[in-house]
């Protein structure tokens, strides 16, 4: 009798990989290219906010920095990049293949206090940090009406 390995949790994060691809299939913008629906996989993105920034980081093992592209168009980030696929001929002895390569697409809405001019990345052991500036505080401005 054959058993059959059942991986409960690999199997819920790849309903959730497909689910994330359902959501960013679609383009952000009626001007963007095709290239957003040939998304192949998704990096785990975590978004904080600090008091000064924003901080977004992603894990982009194997990508190489020069392989990625991050904008900011109408308070949106987008981060898409390539991993380039490694060739593996059937005799290599694989028995299992899970790394994803590719190219992949995140966006993010992102508040108005976010700072468009004010953005750095960076790219460090297959780790990318996106710092954005947090523009100074809007007090509000009472307006007189004239009579």
């Amino acid at each position: 009798m054959d058993l059959t390995t059942f991986n409960a949790p690999l199997s819920a994060r790849r309903w959730g990989d497909e689910f994330n691809k359902m959501l960013t299939r679609r383009p952000a913008f009626a001007d963007q290219e095709a290239n957003v629906i040939n998304s192949d996989w998704t990096p785990a993105v975590d978004v904080k906010e600090e008091d000064k920034r924003f901080l977004i980081t992603a894990d982009v093992p194997g990508v190489d920095p020069a392989d990625v592209d991050v904008t900011m168009h109408n308070g949106m980030l987008i981060i898409k990049g390539e991993r380039n696929e490694e060739t593996k001929e059937e005799n290599d002895g694989f028995h299992r293949v899970e790394r994803a390569s590719g190219s992949f697409y995140r966006r993010f809405m992102m508040p108005d206090s976010a700072d468009p001019d004010k953005i750095e990345a960076h790219a460090k052991n297959g780790v990318l940090e996106i710092a954005i500036r947090k523009t100074e505080k809007m007090h509000a401005k009472k307006i007189k009406v004239q009579s």
